[in-house]
């Protein structure tokens, strides 16, 4: 009879079969289990039972007389974080791989870091969510305290209630997808929410690297493209309408496409269960070279110091907003409708760039082993609508789509903006196929090769409004010139400050004159006399809409430098530049270009009437 044996370890990560003899030591075994699994001689512990009893060690003795038999399974927990023995498989000793591969499952994502989600995501894990109905006076036939299928509380997840919303929603939220995930019987054990990876696993022993060897275990799965179902945010509000108008002012006076990222908040949106709304309070333009068609990104030095003032503020950077506009009528003011179902809604370049930005932003989520899963990161178009209006179209791209471009797999098409392209598999990287399923002229499903690939399946629309009682996290109705816009004319120096600042009224209080987001980024960035440092307090004072924390910061030596360096500049004594004084307001200055407020068109300097309409300047 054959001295050989089977026997079975069970580690978090499944179960492997390791031949052994009866008469192996348990050192010789301990190490062939270290080899298969991959772990340093001491990195672990193997146990008898289950609960972590019977720990094999490592010595001399055999396996007979450890009473270890062929079939027999073992336990392996890694010394590092080993999990409970509440997250083994529970199935007796002869339980089928399936039940070890859910087992795998569950100590992933019980083992996955535990970092801090965002407020409102955690607001919203500790919310009911249950959908509440009135009793139906026809339909119903109990007591006002009993319930029925037409008035119990439905799930935030009902597909039938979503649809027959006014408007109706096509995307549930992104905690009622988790609610609907680990609302079974289970109550969500095995629930492990892993990101898509498009690229080979790193560690692979059993072949040369690629493109001279790839086998089943490193390499990744091939990716059918699917409209998801939910969404991370389900609304995006800008909080007034002088946020959007000002973004468009550049447009307007140039006829250049413009782009900046919005920064505010992540609030509950309760038009929706559980659902998420991403409120704008600002906008920053960064470095940016626009034309009628295009935009390049600068790099930007200020970029650090304008996250460190927004979180200061209470707010974070949200999303991003470009212009595709085109003039229909500039005597009526319309402009072309040019993004429809017809041609496009976002290009393929352009989810590639949103699907940047979100990788750049993920969302942290407690359910991924690798501790963030999608992105709250969103996308604003500002474009011609169908009543040729400008119109703000909100989007966010699929999870799907942010792995794609994460590993470098998807290419825009030079000759068609709608359409994307999967990357072949070269000698330096290897791609995975790429579907995607369409119904052809019979009705019947189709799977086709993404390549080419319509990116109406990497989209997710998000509806854009505005409120009808404005909000006003910068209550300042002056306007200080906003960053980066030279090419107006429009500069942010002492000489605008002062300019700004003549312009307040007596009756003004202070914290209204200076909470003005590009007003307090002037001041942090500066070259002169920049306040970094000593800002703290005047922004703890705009956060909080307390004017005397305003008027502490006022009376501060640094303020006092910055009235001398205005009154220097414009021309003015030092005495006479004051929010309290009726005092003139400084000139703009007579060699800048201005816009026609007719139809927009940009003048030269010098000149009384525009030269496209003839109309008078004033």
């Amino acid at each position: 009879m054959s001295n050989k044996i089977i026997i079975r370890v069970q580690s978090p990560e499944g179960m492997k079969k390791i031949t052994s003899t009866k008469r192996e030591t348990a050192a010789a075994f301990l190490k062939k289990v270290a080899k298969e699994f991959g772990f340093n001689s001491n990195g672990f512990s193997v146990y008898l039972n289950r609960n972590k009893t019977g720990e094999v060690l490592s010595q001399n003795k055999t396996l007979s007389l450890l009473k270890i038999k062929h079939g027999d399974m073992l336990f392996l927990f890694p010394s590092s974080a080993g999990p409970s023995s509440e997250t083994m498989d529970t199935q007796p000793h002869s339980s089928s791989s399936s039940s070890s591969s859910s087992s795998s499952s569950l100590s992933r994502s019980h083992s996955a870091p535990q970092i801090p989600e965002d407020e409102i995501d955690q607001y919203l894990s500790k919310q009911e969510g249950k959908i509440y109905r009135n009793r139906d006076p026809q339909l119903c036939r109990h007591g006002p305290m009993g319930k029925c299928v037409h008035c119990v509380p439905l799930e935030p997840f009902d597909e039938d209630y979503l649809n027959h919303l006014d408007p109706p929603v096509k995307h549930m939220s992104f905690h009622a997808y988790i609610r609907k995930l680990t609302g079974g019987a289970d109550k969500g054990k095995f629930v492990a929410l892993e990101n898509i990876s498009c690229k080979i696993k790193s560690g692979c022993e059993g072949h040369l690297p690629w493109p001279e060897g790839i086998c089943t275990k490193c390499q990744p799965s091939a990716i059918t493209l699917n409209r998801q179902k939910y969404r991370h945010v389900d609304n995006i509000m800008f909080e007034n309408h002088t946020i959007a108008d000002r973004f468009l002012d550049f447009w307007r006076k140039t006829g250049n496409q413009r782009m900046g990222y919005l920064y505010g908040r992540y609030t509950e949106h309760k038009d929706i269960p559980l659902g998420i709304r991403a409120e704008v309070a600002a906008i920053y333009e960064p470095p940016q070279i626009g034309t009628q068609n295009s935009l390049e990104l600068i790099e930007d030095p200020r970029a650090a110091a304008v996250e460190e003032i927004a979180a200061k503020l209470g707010l974070r950077k949200v999303g991003w907003i470009f212009t595709d506009l085109l003039s229909e009528d500039t005597r009526i003011g319309t402009v072309r409708y040019s993004r429809n179902k017809d041609s496009y809604f976002l290009s393929a370049e352009e989810c590639i760039t949103a699907g940047h930005f979100q990788n750049q932003h993920a969302n942290p989520c407690r359910l991924s082993p690798d501790g963030h899963f999608g992105s709250k990161f969103v996308t604003v178009v500002a474009t011609g609508g169908p009543d040729n209006q400008v119109h703000f179209e909100g989007y966010q791209v699929s999870n799907q789509c942010m792995a794609l471009v994460r590993d470098e797999c998807l290419l825009p098409c030079r000759d068609a903006p709608e359409l994307g392209y999967a990357k072949e598999s070269s000698s330096e990287q290897y791609v995975p196929d790429v579907f995607y399923k369409d119904k052809d002229k019979f009705g019947n499903d189709i799977t086709y090769l993404a390549r080419p690939l319509p990116v109406e399946y990497l989209i997710i629309d998000i509806t854009t409004t505005f409120p009808k009682d404005p909000v006003f996290t910068f209550s300042s109705t002056l306007r200080f010139p906003i960053e980066n816009r030279d090419a107006l004319g429009e500069t942010q120096d002492f000489h605008s400050l002062a300019t700004y600042l003549a312009q307040c009224s007596s009756s003004l209080p202070f914290l209204d004159i200076v909470s003005d987001f590009h007003l307090l980024l002037f001041l942090v960035t500066n070259e002169v006399m920049p306040l970094r440092d000593s800002i703290g307090l005047l922004l703890d004072a705009v956060k909080t809409s307390n004017e005397e924390l305003a008027q502490t910061w006022k009376k501060s030596e640094q303020w006092a430098t910055i009235e001398q360096l205005c009154s220097t500049v414009g021309g003015q004594q030092a005495g006479s530049l004051d929010y309290a004084m009726g005092g003139p307001s400084i000139p703009a200055s007579s060699s800048a270009m201005w816009s026609c407020l007719h139809c927009t068109f940009m003048n030269q300097p010098g000149t009384e009437h525009c030269e496209m309409c003839s109309l008078p300047r004033s």
